[in-house]
C-alpha cells in the first residue's frame, strides 16, 4: 500500500515546529516544512543534513579565479604582450582586480543556477502548494505516513487548522 502525503497548515511557528518535533519522535517520514521566515531549530527537527552549497561555492569560486588568472597571464604573456614603462609581462598585482571580480561573479551566479537545477526550481514549473497561505502567513508541514486517517489525527492533535491531502507528486 502507497504512503499517504498530508499537509498540515499551522498558525504559528511554535506549533509548526513542535509538530515536526512529534513527527520525528513518533517516526513518521517528513517530506518538508514550508514557512513565510526562517523558524529557529526547525533544521535539527527535520534532522536535515548539512548543506553542501558552500563547498559548491567554494569550488566554483576557485574555478572562477584559476580562469581570470590563466585567461590574463595568457593575454598580457602571448597574445598581446606590452612593454609599459619596463614592467614585467607577468605582473601579478595588476591581475588581482579583475580575478577577484570574476571569482565572485562566478561563485555568486553559479551557486544560484546550481541551487536551482538541483532543487527542481525551474522557470514554469507549477507550484505544489499554492494557496495554502505557505508564502504569506501560514506554516506548513508536509508528512508521509501510513494512513489517512492516522496523518490526520497527527495533524488536527498538533495544532493544524487545515489538513490538506497532497495533489499530484509535489515536487
Amino acid at each position: 500500500m502507497p504512503a499517504k502525503t498530508l499537509v498540515g497548515v499551522f498558525d504559528s511557528d511554535h506549533a509548526v515546529l513542535a509538530a515536526a518535533r512529534a513527527a520525528r519522535g513518533k517516526g513518521l517520514s517528513i517530506r518538508d516544512a514550508y514557512t513565510p521566515f526562517p523558524v529557529h531549530g526547525m533544521d535539527e527537527a527535520l534532522d536535515l543534513p548539512p548543506s553542501w552549497l558552500s563547498r559548491a561555492c567554494f569550488v566554483l569560486g576557485a574555478a572562477g579565479l584559476c580562469a581570470a588568472l590563466s585567461f590574463q597571464y595568457w593575454v598580457s604573456l602571448f597574445d598581446w604582450p606590452m612593454n609599459i614603462g619596463g614592467k614585467p609581462f607577468d605582473a601579478s598585482p595588476a591581475l588581482i582586480p579583475i580575478a577577484f571580480e570574476i571569482t565572485v561573479l562566478v561563485a555568486g551566479v553559479g551557486t544560484v543556477l546550481t541551487l536551482l537545477a538541483f532543487r527542481g526550481l525551474l522557470p514554469g514549473k507549477p507550484a505544489a502548494l499554492a494557496g495554502l497561505g505557505a508564502t504569506d502567513d501560514k506554516f506548513l508541514l508536509v508528512v508521509e505516513g501510513p494512513s489517512e486517517a492516522e496523518l490526520r489525527s497527527f495533524h488536527r492533535e498538533h495544532g493544524a487548522v487545515r489538513v490538506e491531502e497532497l495533489a499530484g507528486d509535489g515536487r
